[in-house]
């Protein structure tokens, strides 16, 4: 049994599928999860083509790379405005909508005849992220019992995971080989694929009962839920600090040749995969544990970073380990079915928005400490200072939490 009393009895009423078998829901869960591959994919390609899209368009990289500052504007501001606005559409018909303007954006995007116009479409890409996966992670955790829900979670956040292992590097080599077109070709051809997944398998649904414009509002009236989102927003910041420069961390730092930057990365995305399928299972069991544990988890974690990342073994096994720290994702999403009552849509979709400040705030500090001369390894350091404030956010939400522990 979770250590917090979950207030999912609203999720559960709303729920349409109760009386679904395990391998209805298993497919359910699986065209979910296809979502999350192309989205994470989506994401993240851009960044082994950035030099390719910077040739194509005649711009400098630097430029180039507003494209992905573009995409999580995108998400920051689409997750919570979508979720407002769809209060009162049934879940599956906001699941095709938003997988459907994803798939277009993509295909679009590799249609695009100049920079600017590609970068618009990056940002209106990135618009149905947040929502799609607040929304995918509701109508997961509304299928099982109380007990299985962030387990339910973590196998619709599977798709993100593998995206960086698998979908990330396949669409990259892609993109390389054949053109950058190809790359966004491949993402819109799994966003078109997941329509028709969530399409066939999901069940239609009704219009959760009270759903409204000013219900989903209510959820930033909540200090709980602004105190999660800020654990997201600081506390993940350390992972996005290192990872943001890891290439140059793995070259310049450790020595290591060009050729094991694929090889760290590959690390990194198997520590994402393990870490997302044991925390999920941990939160289950202890969610307020799983939150404070991974935050302290990873300050230690960031600072052996810091400390030994010029050793190439120790590099190997705290890269690993950062990844590892994504078991708080699933916790954290759960965390704000709780916390947000009522309003669990806006919530959940605002986590993901979350995670991109987490981005920009931990690539931003990280720049900074390098460009100050403190070297690669030093973004651990600012690793270690955001999670140790995220671990801070996490004791005051605890402290406030009136809830009885269980």
């Amino acid at each position: 049994m979770t250590d917090s009393a979950p207030s999912i009895d609203a999720a559960r009423r709303a729920s349409d599928h109760q009386a679904l078998s395990p391998y209805a829901i298993l497919l359910i869960e699986f065209a979910l999860a296809v979502g999350g591959f192309g989205i994470g994919t989506g994401e993240f390609v851009i960044m082994g083509l950035l030099p390719d899209v910077a040739s194509s368009f005649d711009v400098s990289i630097p430029m180039a790379g507003y494209v992905i500052s573009a995409y999580a504007l995108g998400v920051v501001i689409g997750a919570p405005v979508i979720a407002v606005l769809s209060a009162r559409l049934p879940r599956r018909t906001l699941l095709l909508a938003l997988m459907s303007v994803f798939a277009v954006g993509n295909i679009l995007s590799a249609m695009a005849p100049d920079f600017w116009s590609f970068t618009i479409l990056r940002f209106i890409t990135g618009l149905p992220h947040g929502a799609y996966f607040g929304v995918a992670s509701l109508v997961a955790a509304s299928m099982v019992p109380p007990n299985k829900r962030a387990r339910a979670v973590g196998r619709v956040m599977l798709g993100l995971t593998i995206a960086t292992l698998l979908g990330t590097p396949l669409a990259t080599f892609m993109g390389q080989v054949l053109s950058w077109h190809a790359a966004f070709y491949l993402v819109g051809f799994i966003g078109a694929l997941t329509v028709a997944l969530v399409w066939y398998f999901k069940p239609k649904d009704k219009v959760q009962e009270g759903a409204s414009i000013r219900r989903e509002l209510s959820a930033f009236s909540k200090t709980q839920v602004w105190l999660t989102l800020g654990i997201a927003a600081v506390g993940f910041g350390g992972m996005f600090s290192v990872f943001s420069y890891i290439a140059s961390t793995t070259t310049q730092t450790a020595d290591l040749p060009v050729t094991q930057v694929a090889f760290v990365l590959a690390l990194f995305g198997i520590g994402m995969n393990v870490g997302n399928i044991v925390g999920s299972r941990l939160a289950d069991l202890s969610l307020k544990g799983t939150i404070g544990g991974s935050m302290a988890f990873y300050t230690v974690v960031m600072l052996v970073f810091a400390t030994f990342a010029h050793i190439p073994v120790m590099l190997y096994i705290t890269v690993f380990l950062v990844g590892c720290g994504f078991a708080c994702g699933p916790a954290l999403q759960t965390r704000l079915m709780d916390v947000a009552a009522d309003a669990q849509t806006l919530a959940a979709a605002s986590n993901h928005s979350a995670f991109n400040i987490a981005n920009a705030l931990g690539a931003w500090l990280g720049g900074l400490v390098i460009s100050w001369g403190w070297g690669f390894a030093a973004t651990g350091y600012v690793g270690a200072v955001l999670s140790a404030l995220g671990l801070v956010v996490f004791a005051i939400s605890a402290a406030l939490d009136k809830k009885p522990a269980h």
